[in-house]
């Protein structure tokens, strides 16, 4: 009964659909990082180029049937990766069952992502507002795990001009979204310094999608 109670308290909702769970990647921490190793092995991690013409302050890659992409032709996602001209190295195990258990605890247990954007911020990295509207269609919720230093999560509403919210995230919160807030906004604050004994001078959020 305690176990039970102290699981119910690591979970906060956000919004109508929106989920954050606190501390729900730490039971196979190693297993996930290292997973993402190997994936940035095979698909290293690159700053992508906006449609403007921008360098991104945040380091990508991707793994799973489809990897997301910018450049100056748009944002989509592809099945190939345009710097190996391979396909996106599979996903993981570890994160495809993540991603599936943190949407179940959310309350999506119809939920199988077949793309997992992983993010890399060093300290000054962000990411502004923005909606997640590329894929096929928004009836799948947003699975995004948060790794190593601590941010800012900003989370708004379907408008850019609503208020916005700021929930600090830690290593192994998930925040999972969908239904009425499967578009709200959202975005991270600029990285701060510091160092973490895992992932070292980094934040990694792995963003787990139904991209087609």
């Amino acid at each position: 009964m305690n176990d039970l109670f102290s699981r119910l308290e690591t979970r906060e909702n956000l919004a109508e659909g929106a989920m954050l769970l606190r501390g729900f990647a730490l039971t196979n921490e190693r297993e996930i990082i290292d997973a993402v190793g190997s994936v940035a092995q095979a698909a290293p991690f690159r700053n992508m180029t906006t449609p403007g013409g921008f360098r991104m302050s945040v380091a990508m890659t991707n793994c799973g049937a489809f990897g997301w992409v910018t450049d100056r032709k748009g944002y989509r996602y592809s099945s190939i990766d345009p710097e190996t001209n391979q396909l996106w190295p599979t996903m993981p195990d570890a994160l495809l069952d993540l991603a599936e258990h943190a949407a179940r605890e959310a309350g999506y247990p119809e939920f199988s992502p077949d793309a997992c954007l992983i993010n890399r911020y060093e300290p000054g990295a962000k990411m502004s507002l923005h909606q997640d509207k590329d894929e096929k269609d928004f009836t799948n919720p947003i699975v995004s795990v948060s790794l190593g230093l601590p941010a800012i999560f900003q989370f708004g509403g379907l408008q850019r001009s609503d208020p916005v919210r700021k929930f600090p995230l830690q290593h192994g919160d998930i925040v999972v979204w969908g239904g009425p807030s499967r578009l709200f906004y959202h975005g991270i604050l600029p990285l701060k310094d510091g160092e973490h004994p895992l992932v070292g001078q980094y934040r990694l959020n792995l963003t787990f999608r139904k991209a087609k």
